[in-house]
């Protein structure tokens, strides 16, 4: 009896557990043809592995990135997938596909390249049960139309961030995700203001919209989602002052960040709330007042914040009153002038003398004296040693913890797949650096700096930098880890394009899109956009901050081929005036070629403007290589090719332009405009180089510099500092510029030029004619020359 029952028992559990496996195998394998022909449409238009999706198997269980429940597809996840070569030739955002499956739930597309505007299709072609989108990283262009977003009720969570999306967010689209948990739209470049029902959402836990260009002022009154828990709205441009309610919700949330924005008055809110760059009073790490009065006035809004006020005038009757014994505080005035001047004579002597003699050592052969290619260094290191200013980009910012975001280290090794050989972008001077994709699917990378690599103090270089505001042309700081003592991590925002040497280039045939050079349209966009970056640092810093190297692999390109300057890491303070300047200034002695000619970086405006003069020419000719090298190869060709750039002869310029840009005429002159800005930045005397201002003014107006027509708009580009001589010697001078820069021998072409035009026949006349004269491009300051010949 035993036996038998047992044996019941037995036989029961067998059937169990076939009935078992014949509903996992039911669950396993895909049923719905509709499902089927959906993912075979996406399979198609996004260009998919057949390792990833095989033909002839069940995309259920083989598939990957597909998952299933009941034999349908509920769960559909892109990231980790690679297209085709033909797949990468036009990537696409053609998800058709999507609408077959009518029991969707999710679609998660992380970091899969999905270029073009969102589908308006998307919220009505998606199932009813859809309730997680992630688009984030997507290469996601164009508006989010209203459409797009209509019809998800049951939505959960959407997540754009790091696209290029813009235009105006859809407020009636939005205040329709009624069921909506987690909203990031974070790295984007939207317009206008954040929809106010967006804060009304009943389910919101965690809203980022951080970087996304949003403007505008916090809602008053406000009911705000009684379930926020994380609120980031930094790096944008709200304005105005937080409402009492926004500082009641802040000081309960979990985290709340509201830095790099221009919000003023007071702020109540509890120490959790990020808050720095901004214009609050009373508050550490904010905006200048001038900033934040700049940008108010710029928009025509009433600013709240203190600017100081101008001292008042002294009354009447102090201004008449004339100080007793006047005669006798002259005669004092002018006998201490006379005792500084003999003063001033005498430590001039002294200078010259001992210049005199360490020339002599060097000539000589004195062992004393450094190689010419460490001199700087051997400054730095005397300066170090003897307590001096040595001037160093190491100084540290008020608050490191403030400037970008702070991660743990933990979330900067995950997102590189613990710094992982195969994340390697490039070694850089300072450090190596990696692509990273962060948890919310922002696209980074993330530069390690060992002590190793460089001194541990390396990071403050740049943290210092952006401490001073992150700059639209400098490279995308996100943040940092600095939670180790012989390790510090500095995160930046992935730039598509990479830099100007992979880009100026591409073969044909590469897998990348097989790109072509670039054509002069993005090149003189490059171009000034470099200026611009360069003209922060120079005349926007204080003091001027000089980058040192300025090369084609420093100059990154986003999306839309704006630029953003890397390479910070050598950035520091332009070189204070020495004894030596001064004294070389005071007797107007002739300054011979610096350090930016001879290829040795020194802390310097004008040896960045040389470098950025060898990037000029590297657009113009297409010579890959010569903004990165200054051996003597380097400089012979720098020598053989400012041979053919002159004000007077256009047609030279066609023996080293790049053959592969296809230009029209007025293209042409604004080529030749463009090298003619090099040839100055590359005057082998510092003194005779434009500084970065008058560079730039120059590249947005590339045809001034060759043609007659600028009219009298060209006067308002006078000097109007001391400094004239830069004025003329860069816009009243391009004439005598010209024929002085580079190596006189064989230089038969300009003054072949100059014959003709002084022959008064018809070719001079022609020249003369369709050219002003040097000093008729952009005038000089009256009384302003230049004496340093």
């Amino acid at each position: 009896m035993m036996r038998r029952a047992r044996g019941l028992w037995a036989a029961l559990l067998l059937l169990l557990l076939h009935l078992a496996a014949a509903a996992l195998a039911q669950q396993g394998r895909l049923t719905s043809r509709a499902d089927l022909a959906g993912l075979y449409a996406l399979r198609g238009s996004l260009g998919l592995r057949a390792r990833d999706w095989p033909r002839r198997a069940d995309p259920c269980s083989t598939w990957t990135g597909v998952t299933c429940r009941g034999g349908r597809v509920v769960a559909l996840t892109l990231a980790g997938l690679r297209r085709t070569r033909l797949g990468r030739l036009a990537p696409r955002f053609d998800v058709e596909g999507l609408r077959n499956l009518s029991r969707l739930e999710s679609f998660a597309a992380a970091g899969f390249p999905l270029p073009g505007p969102i589908p308006r299709w998307l919220g009505a072609g998606l199932a009813p049960t859809f309730q997680s989108l992630d688009l984030s990283a997507c290469a996601v262009t164009g508006e989010i139309a209203a459409e797009a977003l209509a019809g998800l009720a049951n939505l959960t969570s959407l997540s754009l961030a790091g696209n290029l999306l813009s235009g105006q967010l859809p407020a009636a689209a939005l205040a329709g995700l009624a069921r909506l948990r987690t909203f990031n739209l974070s790295g984007n470049a939207f317009s206008g203001a954040l929809p106010d029902a967006v804060w009304s959402l009943p389910q919101l836990r965690i809203l980022d919209v951080s970087r996304t260009n949003l403007t505008g002022a916090l809602p008053s009154p406000l009911v705000p989602s009684p379930n926020l828990q994380a609120v980031d709205l930094s790096g944008n441009l709200f304005y105005g002052a937080v409402p009492d309610a926004f500082s009641q919700l802040f000081t309960r949330l979990a985290t709340a960040n509201i830095s790099g924005n221009y919000f003023d008055g007071n702020l109540t809110a509890a120490g959790n709330v990020s808050s720095a760059m901004n214009c609050f009073v009373d508050v550490a790490g904010q905006r200048t007042p001038e900033d934040c009065q700049q940008f108010y006035d710029t928009r025509g809004l009433p600013y709240a914040g203190l600017v100081p006020a101008p001292q008042p005038a002294p009354p009447d009757g102090t201004k008449s009153k004339k100080p007793k014994h006047l005669k006798y505080i002259l005669i004092g005035a002018i006998g201490g002038g006379v005792l500084l001047l003999a003063a001033v004579a005498a430590v001039v002597f002294c200078f010259v003398c001992s210049g005199r003699r360490r020339t002599d050592q060097r000539e000589s052969g004195s062992p004393s004296a450094p190689p010419p290619g460490v001199q700087g260094s051997a400054r730095a290191s005397a300066a170090a040693a003897a307590g001096g200013t040595q001037p160093t980009a190491n100084a540290s910012p008020t608050n490191t913890a403030k400037v970008g975001d702070s991660f743990a280290y933990d979330q900067l090794s995950d997102a590189t797949s613990g710094f992982a050989d195969e994340r390697i972008i490039k070694h850089g001077h300072s450090g190596d650096l990696y692509y990273g994709l962060l948890q919310d699917g922002t696209t980074v990378v993330v530069k390690r700096i060992t002590s190793r690599v460089t001194r541990k103090e390396a990071y403050m270089t740049e943290l210092d930098l952006f401490g001073k505001g992150l700059h639209q042309r400098l490279v995308p700081f996100v943040g940092h880890c600095l939670d180790k003592e012989d390790e510090k991590v500095l995160v930046y925002r992935f730039v598509r394009n990479g830099d100007l040497s992979s880009s100026l280039h591409r073969k044909q045939g590469e897998e990348e899109e097989g790109m072509q050079s670039l054509d002069w349209i993005k090149r003189l966009k490059i171009a000034t956009g470099v200026a611009e970056a360069l003209c922060y640092l120079h005349h926007e810093c204080t003091p001027p901050m000089v980058h040192r190297d300025v090369q084609a692999s420093s100059i990154l390109l986003d999306d839309k081929f704006e630029v953003r300057l890397g390479s910070l890491s050598e950035v520091c303070p332009q070189e204070g005036e020495s004894h030596q300047n001064v004294i070389t200034k005071l007797l107007r002695f002739s300054s011979t070629a610096d350090q930016g000619s001879s290829g040795s970086p020194s802390a310097t405006c004008s040896y960045d403007v040389y470098c950025f003069g060898k990037v000029l020419l590297e657009l113009v000719t297409g010579r890959l290589g010569i903004s990165a090298s200054s051996d003597s190869k380097t400089s012979d060709w720098l020598d053989n090719t400012l041979r053919y750039i002159n004000i007077y002869e256009k047609e030279l310029m066609s023996k080293i332009i790049d053959p592969s840009l296809i230009i029209d005429e007025d293209h042409l002159e604004e080529v030749w405009a463009m090298a003619i800005v090099a040839k100055s930045c590359l005057n082998p005397r510092s003194s005779k180089r434009p500084p970065m201002k008058y560079i730039l003014k120059a590249l947005e107006n590339p045809l001034k510099v060759v043609r007659e027509d600028n009219g009298s708009s060209s006067a308002r580009l006078r000097a109007t500092s001391s400094r004239g001589s830069w004025n003329a010697a860069f816009f009243g001078s391009w004439r005598h510029s010209s024929s002085e820069i580079g190596p006189s021998r064989d230089d038969h072409m300009f003054k072949r030029s100059e014959t003709i035009k002084s022959s008064g026949g018809s070719n001079g006349e022609h020249s003369s004619s369709r050219r002003r004269q040097s000093k008729e491009i952009f005038p000089e300051p009256s009384g302003s020359r230049d004496t340093e010949d």
